[in-house]
């Protein structure tokens, strides 16, 4: 969850770490620092908060240096506080680490540390590894950094420098994401593409259990049984201005108008001139794809949203039955998974502990495990049997926007692969729900360009402390969406329910100050959910209808109606989600919320 950033090459390190910390300080931003190799030794400066601080401190007291490590710190172990900060120092201060991950067993080497004499200063895991490094230095850092892992249960990426060896940095990773940039005379080191993307787009990918030594020429890799071994080149499409703002006031305001080119990429070419899903991600062939018969879906968060969605649309289009686990109790649960079940793992980052875990645990059951995520290259592309990239792009707001709805599109595409091996949907209807898909886009550019209204409507709800959302059938992972876009980015309480479900308990919350936000595009239970609005407005609600246009009986049951473009129901999700993302978002923002970064949340999350 934190950034990291290393530079090795001919440039001021400082200017490059900051650079690359403020691409990433979506991943954290509790606390950031630097440390710097220069002629008299490292150089470390850290602040509390956001990344300005930091910079700041460095423009009144630079520090001099082409190679050194950076980080943005999203706090697991000790409170946000300088002492707590990135980069860590050994007792003699010739070693300096930062850390994304968890160190497990921190506690007991912090004991054994201690009583040979160490002394700790905070209260992180990660201080741990620097004095581990220190007790097995012996003029080779990469050797002592090998070392120092074999001992570490948990999670990690790290980046280390030592006085004595200024020219190199030395990074190692474990179940958390770690890239070398390779540029024209230096490396740039970080936990994520975007960091890079000023310097180049030639990417190495480190594997679990690599050593590397970077200099500004080179990166020399080593397995974790100390063979030298040539990483995966990756080439990069996005490019800087990808994720850079583009001339719009947030990230997040930006990716949710890019929804319409992020569902065409995400499309593209995923029908041949046959009439035939083009799906060959999936590694499996159309016998192997027909003798599915159960799938698994394995998400979190808005992931997991996308994943219930995904399940309408399956076992309506596949007849297979479909389960959807929050990533993080899949595995605890003694999941039912067999050779003839596929499991579907949805991950923005590609890196998400929990997700990754359950990939494993199905494979290990004899499943086939398939991935869904907007990030090449990433872990879950390696430990599934089968990926579909979602093609989005970068995202740098902390809330989802743009993946989410790109996972629904992908998500389709899956469903209908399923329907079509399996034989039970008519070529014809396959045909006709794919020429509705490919206009999704257009439905979407559609709302983005009449949101007036939307903004209208929320600015009479910025002072509101609670809030209700509700859906039947596919409206329901869009209330659940709705509400958590509402909840993540202007710490207004919101809760999702189907709207049969009401009854049965949340209709006690309803009063004047608490308003409804209810899904009510036009499908087969459109009618009960009229029903179900007129029970919260029995009880004084103020309702805030999302409606197909053209459907004027609406007005008659809402204080306001935010308008989508119709759509046959099964695809409904991805216009009814628009109108959500873009209320919440002006809500956060005349309440004067950080929505890019909101309160101590940050966008990957790679440790459990």
């Amino acid at each position: 969850m934190c950034g990291i950033v290393g530079y090795c090459g001919p440039r001021q390190a400082s200017n490059v770490l900051l650079a690359g910390l403020a691409r990433l300080e979506y991943r954290g931003y509790d606390s950031a620092g630097l440390a710097i190799a220069g002629a008299e030794g490292i150089a470390v400066t850290r602040r509390v908060g956001k990344l300005v601080n930091l910079a700041e401190a460095v423009a009144t007291d630079p520090l001099v240096g082409t190679v050194g490590i950076g980080h943005t710190r999203w706090a697991t172990h000790g409170r946000p506080s300088e002492e707590n900060a990135h980069p860590h120092a050994d007792c003699t201060g010739s070693v300096s680490v930062v850390h994304n991950g968890i160190i497990e067993n921190y506690l007991e080497l912090r004991e054994e540390l201690a009583a040979t004499g160490h002394v700790l200063r905070s209260e992180t895991d990660t201080e741990t590894v620097a004095h581990l490094v220190e007790s097995y230095y012996d003029g080779d850092l990469a050797t002592a950094v090998a070392r120092a892992v074999k001992r570490l249960d948990g999670s990690y990426a790290l980046a280390v420098l030592h006085v004595d060896e200024p020219d190199t940095v030395v990074v190692a990773r474990r179940d958390s994401p770690l890239i070398i940039g390779v540029g024209d005379g230096e490396m740039i080191v970080a936990s994520d593409i975007p960091a890079v993307l000023e310097y180049t787009r030639d990417i190495l990918v480190l594997e679990d259990g690599d050593v590397a030594v970077v200099s500004a020429v080179a990166a020399v890799v080593r397995d974790a049984n100390g063979e030298v071994r040539e990483p995966e080149h990756l080439a990069i499409e996005w490019d800087l201005d990808a994720a850079e703002k583009g001339g719009y006031e947030t990230f997040m305001l930006k990716e949710i108008h890019e929804q319409p080119k992020a569902l065409r990429e995400t499309l593209r070419g995923r029908m041949g001139a046959d009439g035939i899903i083009q799906l060959s991600e999936l590694a499996m062939s159309e016998a192997e794809i027909a003798a599915i018969d159960r799938v698994f879906i394995v998400a979190c968060g808005t992931s997991y949203h996308a994943g219930i969605v995904a399940k309408t649309l399956i076992e309506q289009w596949a007849r297979v039955p479909v389960e959807v686990d929050v990533s993080s109790e899949f595995r605890y649960r003694d999941p039912i998974v067999d050779a003839e079940t596929l499991v579907v793992a949805i991950t923005q980052s590609g890196e998400t502990a929990d997700t990754l875990a359950g990939v494993r645990e199905a494979r290990s059951r004899g499943a086939k495990a398939f991935a869904i995520t907007n990030v090449v290259g990433s872990r879950v592309t390696r430990e599934s049997d089968g990926v579909i990239y979602t093609h989005a792009g970068p995202e740098i707001g902390v809330a989802a926007t743009k993946t989410f709805t790109a996972q629904i599109a992908a998500l389709t595409v899956l469903a209908l692969k399923l329907a079509q091996a399996k034989g039970t949907l008519e070529q014809s209807r396959v045909e006709r729900i794919w020429q509705e898909v490919t206009r999704l886009p257009e439905a979407v550019e559609a709302i983005l360009g009449s949101a007036d209204d939307i903004e209208a409507c929320a600015r009479e709800y910025t002072g509101v402390v609670s809030s209700l959302f509700l859906g039947r059938g596919i409206g329901v992972p869009v209330a659940m969406e709705g509400a958590l876009k509402l909840k993540e980015i202007s710490y207004i309480h919101a809760e999702a329910y189907p709207a049969g479900e009401m009854k049965h308990g949340p209709i006690a919350l309803i009063t004047p100050e608490v308003p409804v936000v209810v899904v009510a595009t036009q499908g087969h239970t459109y009618e009960k959910v009229v029903s179900n609005i007129q029970e919260v407005r029995a009880r004084g609600a103020r309702v805030i209808a999302v409606a197909t246009h053209g459907d004027n009986e609406i007005r008659a049951h809402a204080e306001h109606v935010l308008y989508v473009p119709a759509t046959s129901e099964s695809l409904s999700a991805i216009t009814a989600t628009v109108p959500l993302q873009l209320l919440a978002y002006h809500i956060a923002a005349m309440r004067g919320c950080n929505v890019d970064q909101p309160r101590n949340l940050a966008k990957s999350v790679t440790v459990e």
